[in-house]
């Protein structure tokens, strides 16, 4: 079956629009049918009942009463059925390295750390909340307690499920929150967690795309020297 890795045009737009941050309300039921039938082996029964087969995973899809999926709970499950469902990625036959971005306001996924890759990006459901997020109290504002899971570690932690080696950038003023990420890695999501290489904290506002993907494959590099060179 197909990786969404070689997703384009409207297939793409469809898949980045389930994994939207807040929640979309514009994944139009017939997109979402076009995207499984590239993805995997549908089969539509006479109550229009749709059955979806994809390495292994299935999924049972009940057409809304509207032509757009606006429950957020469907949404959930085709986010979760996706990322499931997703062949390790490989490049050359070998796990694909992923580049994670943490910023304030975002979290950027590359699937390779290619000169021309392109982020998916993952944002908090609300535009005011930062990937280090706060909370409100009846005295005001404050940090998010320590341990208590950011609305971004779910998603990001789907998308992540395909990929081989897994590089962290973290940008400057989010280093206890990416402590407190791969904490929660650890505790919920333990083999992801084993496939993070390392982490870096870069000041992510001045450097480039282009700076960001070249510094990444320096480490990559590193970290395969590093790992050639154990007895």
């Amino acid at each position: 079956m197909n990786s969404t890795a070689a997703l384009t045009g409207s297939h793409l737009r469809t898949y980045q629009k389930i994994f939207e941050n807040p929640a979309s309300r514009e994944v139009a039921w017939s997109d979402v049918h076009s995207l499984f039938r590239q993805l995997g082996a549908v089969e539509i029964n006479p109550d229009g009942v749709l059955t979806v087969a994809r390495n292994g995973q299935s999924l049972i899809l009940h057409a809304p009463h509207s032509h757009a999926v606006a429950d957020t709970a469907d949404l959930l499950s085709l986010r979760n059925f996706l990322a499931r469902s997703e062949p390790p990625a490989k490049v050359n036959g070998r796990a694909a390295r992923w580049l994670v971005v943490i910023a304030r306001h975002e979290a950027r996924i590359y699937r390779s750390a290619g000169p021309r890759a392109v982020a998916q990006l993952i944002r908090p459901p609300m535009s005011e909340e930062t990937f280090c997020q706060s909370y409100s109290t009846r005295y005001g504002s404050t940090s998010r307690r320590q341990g208590e899971p950011s609305s971004l570690y779910e998603p990001v932690a789907g998308v992540l499920s395909g990929a081989g080696q897994v590089f962290i950038f973290c940008g400057t003023g989010t280093s206890t929150e990416l402590d407190q990420f791969t904490t929660w890695l650890q505790q919920h999501r333990p083999e992801l967690a084993r496939r993070i290489v390392g982490s870096l904290v870069v000041n992510e506002r001045t450097l480039s795309e282009d700076q960001l993907l070249a510094k990444a494959r320096v480490y990559f590099a590193q970290v395969k020297r590093d790992s050639s060179s154990l007895p």
